[in-house]
Formats: structure tokens, C-alpha cells, sequence
């Protein structure tokens, strides 16, 4: 027996505002049911799990132990860029020189994530 995710839950502050931010990275709209003040924001990604966003009252604190790692369909360093420009910051740079590695970023609350390569980079590299 195995399990599937079902989705990958944020907690936030505001976690509609976390909600529409993301909603920019994945492009892909938050429910048409969430409403700002809910308790509950989430974003259905077509063939994959949900992003869920959970409203709690404290702010992170310290590093995440689970986070979600990107493949953009675009060069790498040009989603690290674009995802700075709407919000991000930049956590841990990890790209090498020879195009490999990742870049590790934070969203508006602070939850890290990382940006990979591209597949294409990936096929020109491997």
C-alpha cells in the first residue's frame, strides 16, 4: 500500500496574500471559494498536489524542514530573477559555475523553497 500527496500545506500569516503571491510563481489561480480573512487559501495545480495555505496566528521562525522545489520551464537564472522582481529574496545561492546547482529562495513569509534547473538545462548538462 503507498499514499499519494494530496497537498503541500503553508502556514501564514496572511495566508491569502501568501496564497496570490504563489499563485504568480505556479501561475495557476487561488480558488475561486478563498476569500481574504479565511482561514483557508489553496491553489489546484493540474497534475500535481494542491497548494494549500493555512492562516496561523505566528510568524516563521525558523528554518523549514520540508520545501518545495521548482523546475521552471524557462532558463533558471531567469526564474530566480523574475521571482525576486515579484517578492522573493535570496536565501542561499547554490549555482555553480558550471550551470548546475540551485538557488534557494523565500516567499513573502519567509518558507524557503528552491529554484533548479531548467529540463532543458538539465539535457544540455547531462
Amino acid at each position: 500500500m503507498s499514499s499519494v500527496i494530496l497537498n503541500i500545506a503553508f502556514d501564514a500569516t496572511d495566508n491569502y496574500a501568501l496564497a496570490q503571491w504563489w499563485s504568480q510563481v505556479v501561475d495557476h489561480p487561488v480558488g475561486a471559494d478563498c476569500a481574504p480573512g479565511e482561514e483557508e487559501a489553496w491553489i489546484e495545480v493540474p497534475d500535481g498536489p494542491t497548494l494549500f495555505f493555512n492562516r496561523v496566528p505566528e510568524g516563521k521562525t525558523v528554518k523549514n524542514r520540508v520545501h518545495v522545489c521548482l523546475r521552471p520551464d524557462i532558463p533558471r537564472d531567469e526564474e530566480v530573477a523574475r521571482l525576486l522582481g515579484i517578492g522573493a529574496t535570496l536565501v542561499s545561492d547554490r549555482r555553480n559555475a558550471d550551470g548546475t546547482g540551485w538557488a534557494v529562495l523565500g516567499d513573502p513569509e519567509g518558507n524557503e523553497f528552491c529554484v533548479l534547473r531548467s529540463a532543458a538545462e538539465r539535457a544540455a548538462t547531462d
